[in-house]
């Protein structure tokens, strides 16, 4: 799962960063070959030094991503991530992995690359229109829970499509057509343009909100705190809070070595913080931890996993995964995936943490948070739901050009529930960054989550 600030183009792709079992047989001659994925809408293709993307649905097929192959079975993305494909119980069925996402894709083996993937797809407006409209009907899973028609939606917005409808006007109307879902991993894409939407009454995360919370913060919640320390590019920062607390705020889960960096130097920036924070010494002493993911643009599952596989010494699991992969029946789905925390081989922090979140906290901040929901210890969320996104993001192709997002997974709880659109509630809740908490000087999530730990609320 990608951060939403990036570039579409950087929204490729994703699977899974489990390890597959020690049976599995990689690489050619046993991954060569024509696969379809099980949900998703996808068909892969491998050999000849690389994986060719195919997008489909059942009113076209289009050429989507290239990943060039580094070793047998492994290939490197366009944004950094490395796939790996190994063939599971049989030659004719195989895993898909990504060390930036988390869960496993099946794949069935074909006999031959699908006809009409080898024909040109048509350009005009109404075949871009259909191909817009059927990948959502086939993929998105909310239309019953979010109350839209969308046969409706469709039988509105075509007869406003027609051979001269420019790029332009496509776009408004696709666009038009999406905004009722108010789904932030939702998002349609003309070249700089970009439309999407978020839960009504929540702000998108930005580079400027980022930036003021950050200020705010040092200046009034850490004024007393000592050894302040910033790392991945300011993303992180942890301080040490007066009565034993400490304080850890994740702005993002990735950018934190630079653009298009492989997940690997992403991975080994955590580390480094984890390890410089999370000292023997330091997890001894703490009696309580704030983790503070309230403006979170999301980025890698896996980060989020790995930083709760340092605040536990019991293995559990953070959640299961599964996808949409019926496309005439919305309520199935692939068997649920369980993804597992197991502890960590470093010093762990295993006392009382306070979750701070807000309608800012997106994509990987939320499945990061839910990823504690059933941490063995003390583990309490203040504040304010998260924005209710949890997917990976299905980016597609249409033959006049334009680009669009959608989500098609759902992440869920232990007993089956799942918090997309209403996002993770609070257990307590608190404002979060309102205009009269700025104006007073208040923060009152972080303010009950230190009275918490400390003892005091």
């Amino acid at each position: 799962m990608r951060m939403l600030t990036a570039t579409v183009a950087a929204l490729t792709l994703a699977a899974a960063a489990v390890p597959v079992a020690a049976a599995a047989q990689p690489g050619p001659p046993a991954t060569d070959g024509v696969w379809r994925m099980d949900g998703y809408g996808t068909v892969l293709v491998l050999g000849g030094g690389a994986l060719q993307e195919y997008q489909t649905t059942s009113v076209s097929c289009l050429k989507g991503d290239t990943s060039r192959q580094t070793g047998p079975g492994t290939y490197a993305t366009t944004d950094g991530s490395a796939l790996t494909v190994r063939t599971a119980h049989d030659r004719d069925h195989a895993l898909l992995a990504a060390d930036s996402s988390v869960g496993h894709r099946k794949l069935h083996r074909l006999s031959a690359l699908p006809a009409d993937c080898g024909r040109p797809a048509a350009t005009d407006p109404r075949t871009a229109f259909d191909v817009f409209w059927q990948t959502f009907e086939e993929n998105y899973p909310f239309f019953a829970q979010k109350r839209i028609d969308w046969q409706a939606v469709r039988d509105r917005y075509r007869p406003l499509v027609h051979k001269d409808t420019t790029k332009d006007e496509l776009f408004g109307i696709l666009s038009r057509m999406v905004r009722p879902l108010y789904d932030a991993h939702v998002v349609v894409v003309d070249g700089d343009r970009r439309f999407g939407q978020v839960r009504p009454g929540t702000q998108m995360p930005s580079p400027q909100l980022d930036a003021r919370v950050k200020k705010f913060i040092e200046a009034r919640d850490l004024k007393n705190a000592s050894h302040r320390q910033d790392f991945g590019a300011g993303r992180i920062t942890y301080a040490d809070l007066p009565g034993d607390l400490g304080y850890l705020r994740i702005s993002g889960f990735g950018g934190y070595a630079g653009d298009d960096a492989p997940y690997t130097a992403e991975q080994a920036e955590l580390d480094r913080a984890l390890n410089t924070v999370l000292t023997a010494g330091r997890t001894e002493r703490l009696k309580g931890l704030v983790i503070d993911v309230r403006v979170n643009g999301g980025g890698a599952d896996t980060l989020g996993i790995r930083i709760a596989q340092r605040l536990t010494d019991t293995p559990y699991t953070a959640y299961a995964k599964r996808a949409r992969n019926d496309p005439a029946d919305p309520a199935r789905h692939t068997r649920p995936e369980p993804v597992p925390v197991v502890p960590a081989a470093a010093p762990r922090y295993t006392g009382p943490v306070a979750v701070l979140t807000s309608g800012s906290t997106v994509s990987a901040g939320e499945t990061f948070t839910q990823a504690l929901i059933d941490r063995p210890g003390r583990t309490v969320r203040i504040g304010q739901a998260t924005q209710g996104v949890f997917s990976d993001v299905m980016v597609r192709y249409l033959p006049d050009g334009l680009v669009f997002a959608l989500p098609n997974e759902e992440f869920l709880t232990r007993t089956g529930r799942t918090f997309d659109g209403t996002g993770i509630p609070p257990q307590l809740t608190e404002p979060v960054f309102t205009k009269e908490e700025f104006a007073k000087n208040r923060d009152s999530a972080f303010d009950r989550a230190v009275g918490l730990l400390g003892g005091r609320g």
